[in-house]
């Protein structure tokens, strides 16, 4: 069982927006061992609530027995700034004032979250990666580290993510800020400050994660006589409890503003060139009925990049099935990375 570890930034992080983190801290686990050759790297790039211990969250696809076991690869996930995993956050201590940050903290983008992770990588002696994969979140990670480190990634895999975050998405995280900021404790100073809010938070979330089949389907009553205690209405406050006692509200505060900050073309000439000079192998998977990333977003990732493979996965869930059906991205997943080795050695024999 993986271990989590803690990387420090000897200088801290400089951030996008010229601000800087001092102390800053970066927790991750690791999987198998780097081989010789150092080409067997999977990095994954997590979801918004999710940590770095992959094994715990994505089972089916990661795991001793898995598409991407610890047998064959070097598997590195690591945790985002401002989570509540243990890289720096809202709750860790400010150096300047020996008291947590809070609302102080200073707000960061994903660009921000893929320069930290580039640290740990050179810290780990990574110098290439074999499968730079995320979901959500992680994927859109994922998409700019492609991009901020071109030549470095050999496969990319890209799932229910956007290039840049729609008004849609924003709008959804800005209803649950807004949920959050009703709690008065969330300006009270205080580490379980705004969780009344952050309850209300995940059940607008989950709507956005889910399908009107898949709540039909879970939540159905067996009785027509009910006018009362129903059973979605028991679902959203088990889900939003369970959050309460993962997660913290100044985390999930930044972390969607973070995730509304995406925007692939923000000081570059155009989203649709950037795309285009991404050099990676690349397959672009969208979910089927995902209300929060279209798959038409996915789609429109996968036409821009060059020699990109897009595919669809069949799912009731909604944006979640990037996290439950993990059988079909199993076999998509595998059937990618084949047909990727065996153009790789097309082209070394052609160079020869």
């Amino acid at each position: 069982m993986s271990e989590v570890q803690y990387f420090r930034a000897a200088n801290g992080l400089t951030l996008e927006s010229g601000k800087q983190l001092r102390n800053f801290n970066v927790a991750y686990h690791t999987y198998g061992k780097l081989n010789a050759k150092q080409d067997n790297v999977i990095w994954v790039c997590h979801a918004l609530t999710a940590n770095a211990d992959v094994f715990s969250w994505w089972t089916g696809l990661f795991g001793k027995k898995e598409l991407f076991n610890p047998e064959e690869h070097y598997i590195v996930c690591a945790n985002v700034i401002g989570s509540h995993y243990g890289t720096t956050n809202p709750l860790s201590i400010n150096p300047a004032t020996g008291n947590p940050y809070y609302l102080s903290f200073p707000e960061y983008t994903i660009r921000d979250m893929v320069k930290a992770h580039q640290l740990l990588a050179s810290h780990l002696g990574v110098t290439s990666i074999k499968v730079l994969i995320g979901g959500s979140l992680g994927g859109q990670q994922a998409l700019e580290w492609s991009i901020m480190a071109n030549k470095t990634i050999e496969n990319l895999i890209l799932l229910a993510c956007n290039a840049a975050h729609s008004p849609w998405g924003i709008a959804f995280n800005e209803s649950q800020r807004l949920a959050i900021s009703t709690d008065r404790s969330f300006y009270a100073q205080q580490k379980d400050g705004g969780s009344k809010g952050l309850k209300v938070a995940r059940s607008i979330a989950l709507l956005s994660y889910r399908t009107y089949e898949a709540y039909g389907a879970t939540q159905l009553e067996s009785s027509d006589e009910k006018t009362t205690d129903f059973r979605a209405s028991s679902y959203q406050n088990y889900q939003g409890e369970k959050l309460l006692k993962r997660f913290n509200a100044y985390s999930y505060w930044y972390l969607t503003k973070a995730m509304d900050s995406h925007n692939i073309g923000r000081g570059r000439q155009s989203i649709t060139k950037v795309l285009s000079e991404i050099q990676a192998n690349t397959l672009v998977i969208g979910i089927e009925n995902d209300v929060l990333f279209p798959t038409t977003e996915q789609e429109f990732i996968a036409k821009h990049i060059p020699g990109a493979q897009y595919k669809l996965v069949n799912s009731a869930y909604g944006h979640d099935g990037f996290l439950i059906e993990t059988q079909a991205l199993t076999g998509l997943i595998s059937n990618f990375l084949k047909e990727s080795a065996s153009k790789k050695i097309i082209k070394l024999i052609q160079t020869a």
